[in-house]
C-alpha cells in the first residue's frame, strides 16, 4: 500500500526562488500538485497553479496570525528566507514568528536557506539568517538548513556596470567565491522537501570549484569581446562609489560586506553536499556565463 505524499508548502512563490522550487516539485520531481500549498504576498502572481491542484495562499511575515492559517496543513515547509534587509533586525523578527507559526500550524519538518558560515560570515546580514537556524534549532521541529552559496545570478549587480565602464571595482581582493546556480539551489531545495527526511541537517550547497573576480572577468571579457579589468579598491571605498551612484547608505554597506566575506574566505568553501543531495553535479560557471551572457551586458 502506497503511503500518501506529505503535504508540502513553500513559501514566498512568487519570487525567484521559490518560484523555482515549486516549478521543479511539479515538472521535475512530478509532485503532485494537489498536495502543494504555496504563499505569497500577491496570489493573483500565481494563478496559474491553481490550474495544477495547487493550493494558493497570502501569507504576509509581518502578521503571525495570517501565518499561522496559512501554514496549516501542511507537513513540510520551505521557508524562503525574505528579503527585508532594509531595516535591521526585521528579517530576523520575521523568521522567528514563521518558526513559531510553523509549530503552531502543527508542521513538523522546516527546510530554511541559510548562507555558508552563517554563524561567522561577513556579510552583513548573516547573523539573521544564524539567529534562524538558532530558532529552529530552539524549536520542537525538525529541521534541514542549506546554506545557499552565492549565486551565480548575483553577478549581474556588478559586471553590467563594469562591462559598460571596462573596470570592475573589487574590495575582495583574491578571495574567491564558490558560486552555484539559483536553479540548481531551487532543485536541491524541492529534493530535500519532497524527501521523508526528518533528521536535523545543515547541508552547505556549492559549485564544484571557486572563483575569484580575476577569474569570472576573464571569461566574462572573452565572451563579449569588451576589456574588463578588476580594479582592487578598499570596502570603504566602494562605499562611497555605490552612495555616489545613488544607493541608500544602508544598502552599499550590505553590497560591501558582500566583498569583504569574499576576501575573508566565507565563500569560497567548496562541498560535495549538493552532488550527494541530487545525484547531479551542479551548474558549472563555463557552461553558465556562456548561457546567461544576456543577464550580464544588460544595464540595470
Amino acid at each position: 500500500m502506497n503511503t500518501p505524499a506529505p503535504t508540502l508548502l513553500v513559501t514566498g512563490a512568487s519570487g525567484h526562488l521559490g518560484g523555482a522550487v515549486v516549478r521543479h516539485l511539479l515538472d521535475t520531481l512530478q509532485f503532485p500538485g494537489e498536495r502543494l500549498i504555496v504563499t505569497t504576498r500577491n496570489p493573483e502572481a500565481l494563478r496559474e497553479l491553481a490550474a495544477r491542484g495547487v493550493t494558493i495562499r497570502t501569507a504576509d511575515f509581518d502578521q503571525p496570525d495570517s501565518m499561522v492559517a496559512a501554514f496549516a496543513g501542511a507537513e513540510r515547509l520551505l521557508l524562503v528566507s525574505t528579503d527585508a534587509l532594509m531595516e535591521p533586525g526585521k528579517r530576523l523578527a520575521q523568521h522567528r514568528a514563521a518558526v513559531q507559526a510553523a509549530v503552531d500550524a502543527g508542521v513538523q519538518h522546516v527546510v530554511y536557506t541559510s548562507l555558508p558560515s552563517a554563524d561567522t560570515s561577513h556579510v552583513s546580514f548573516a547573523p539573521d539568517h544564524w539567529g534562524t537556524e538558532q530558532a529552529l534549532s530552539a524549536s520542537p521541529l525538525t529541521w534541514t538548513v542549506l546554506r545557499n552559496a552565492w549565486y551565480f545570478e548575483n553577478l549581474a549587480y556588478s559586471v553590467p556596470g563594469a562591462l559598460a565602464s571596462g573596470e570592475w571595482a573589487s574590495a575582495a581582493g583574491d578571495g574567491r567565491i564558490a558560486y552555484i546556480a539559483r536553479d540548481d539551489l531551487a532543485r536541491a531545495a524541492a529534493v530535500v522537501l519532497a524527501s521523508a527526511d526528518t533528521s536535523n541537517q545543515i547541508l552547505t550547497l556549492t559549485g564544484e570549484q571557486a572563483w575569484s573576480a580575476r577569474d569570472v572577468a576573464t571569461r566574462v571579457s572573452a565572451l563579449t569581446g569588451k576589456p574588463l579589468a578588476v580594479v582592487d579598491i578598499t570596502p570603504e571605498t566602494l562605499i562611497e562609489g555605490l552612495n555616489a551612484h545613488g544607493f541608500p547608505p544602508a544598502l552599499a554597506e550590505v553590497f560591501a560586506s558582500f566583498d569583504a566575506a569574499t576576501a575573508a574566505g566565507d565563500l569560497g568553501e567548496v562541498t560535495d553536499d549538493y552532488r550527494q543531495l541530487t545525484g547531479r553535479s551542479p551548474t558549472a560557471l563555463d557552461a553558465w556565463l556562456p548561457a546567461n551572457i544576456d543577464l550580464l551586458t544588460k544595464a540595470h
